[in-house]
């Protein structure tokens, strides 16, 4: 089980990514669709029927966000459309790079 972190003084350090992968914000994002995301009252629950891995999304904006990834181009272009201020958007993008860690996310075709 795996539990989502949002707060910058009690998230992991960053994954390492090669030099030609885009950044982050560049890329197209989307819930893998073996993944069911259940409302909970804290946010959210994600269970992965292949890898059977439980992640808990542990607040709401992270929960919008992971809905509307589809919605949008870019997770910059998500980020903004959900009110993300850049004070924030650090935290976001280590929760969403979490994510696509535990096979939650994964990029899709443009």
């Amino acid at each position: 089980m795996t539990t989502l972190r949002t707060r910058a003084d009690s998230s992991p350090a960053e994954p390492e990514r090669s030099a030609d992968a885009p950044a982050l914000g560049d890329r197209a994002l989307d819930l893998h669709p073996q993944v069911a995301l259940r409302p909970e009252p804290f946010g959210a629950l994600a269970y992965h029927y292949d890898t059977r891995r439980l992640v808990f999304l542990k607040h709401p904006d992270v929960v919008r966000v992971v809905r509307e990834l589809a919605n949008h181009p870019t997770v910059a272009d998500t980020l903004t459309s959900c009110g993300i201020t850049p004070d924030r958007r650090q935290a976001f993008e280590r929760a969403l790079e979490s994510l696509i860690d535990s096979e939650m996310l994964h990029d899709r075709p443009r």
